[in-house]
């Protein structure tokens, strides 16, 4: 089982040439897109008893996805994404994210994950982020922990308070992914890549087997203790680019759940991971990122469909450590 534990929204997307409404939230987009490549996924959320919180289940359902909490009294959560010329998405949000009585339902919930993911909105926003940050803490001794910041400016506005919380989850993971934008935001005027090797010493011996950067058009790059890699983006029209990197980490966590080092008993075996095994991964989940940006809104492949891509397999190039 993998459980992917945030916030769940509607984006309500604005283009010059009208307005359409689809189901997002960067962990719900994880979920489905973990979901589609055939994986047992539950989703650890809220949503309202509205309409907008009715296509979200539904949404989820339509993908297979597991949801253990109905929903609640509070409405669903908004996003307004503005889509310019170039089908660059930015945002603005209205947003309920707290989780009550989650704590003591822990222990059975997260019983049997191999990988809890979280990351964005649900991190930084309290009262929810607090339940977030004792969910990692209580998956940790037995399930691989994957974060990806997707900081929020409109939202969290303290620069020190997000870098503080993100170091503390990043500490807490073992795969984080972030994209340049997120690392120019946090270390502004430090080079990103420079951001991501810190990232993978902190929390000491227990701190990020694998920490990835995402470029947009440049590609991803990617560092472990044994060496680093990157990969081309490959070439497509974009239509926009919603749920791009959702679609990124969720073939990316595929690709380590496929290569049997998911689960804290493949820790040492996942921090030990050669720079030719991320290689083969950045390459995996640039495709699928490819897939996304290629039609409109959060909409992930399937397996079959990443199986099939008629994309040509990006370029790569690989550092060993010496």
């Amino acid at each position: 089982m993998l459980t992917v534990i945030g916030e769940a929204l509607v984006d309500v997307v604005q283009r010059s040439s009208g307005i359409d409404a689809h189901v997002g939230g960067s962990p719900l987009n994880v979920a489905v897109g973990l979901a589609r490549l055939d994986h047992a996924v539950q989703f650890i959320g809220r949503f309202g008893k509205d309409a907008y919180g009715d296509s979200i289940a539904a949404h989820l359902r339509s993908s297979s996805v597991m949801v253990p909490l109905p929903p609640d009294e509070s409405p669903t959560s908004v996003a307004t994404a503005l889509i310019d010329d170039d089908g660059a998405a930015s945002y603005t949000f209205d947003l309920a994210w707290e989780l009550p009585g989650l704590a003591a339902r822990l222990p059975f919930m997260l019983q049997g994950t191999s990988l809890l993911h979280t990351g964005s909105i649900a991190t930084m926003l309290e009262p929810g982020a607090a339940d977030v940050l004792a969910a990692v803490e209580h998956a940790h001794p037995n399930a691989t922990v994957s974060f990806d910041p997707n900081c929020r400016p409109s939202i969290i506005k303290d620069r020190e308070f997000a870098r503080a919380q993100v170091e503390r989850f990043v500490a807490l993971a073992d795969v984080v992914k972030a994209s340049d934008e997120d690392l120019e935001w946090l270390y502004p005027g430090v080079d990103v890549l420079e951001s991501a090797r810190r990232w993978l010493g902190l929390g000491g011996s227990g701190g990020p087997a694998v920490v990835v950067v995402t470029r947009g058009a440049d590609g991803p790059w990617g560092v472990t203790a044994a060496g680093e890699a990157q990969v081309d983006a490959p070439k497509v029209e974009v239509a926009d680019t919603v749920g791009a990197g959702d679609s990124f980490m969720a073939a990316l966590l595929s690709g380590i759940v496929d290569h049997g080092l998911a689960g804290a008993q493949n820790r040492d075996e996942l921090h030990a991971m050669p720079a030719e095994v991320l290689e083969g991964l950045l390459s995996h989940a640039a495709r699928a990122a490819a897939i996304t940006v290629s039609r409109p809104g959060a909409n992930p492949p399937t397996r079959a469909e990443l199986n099939a891509l008629g994309l040509p397999e990006a370029g790569a190039s690989v550092e060993r450590q010496p």
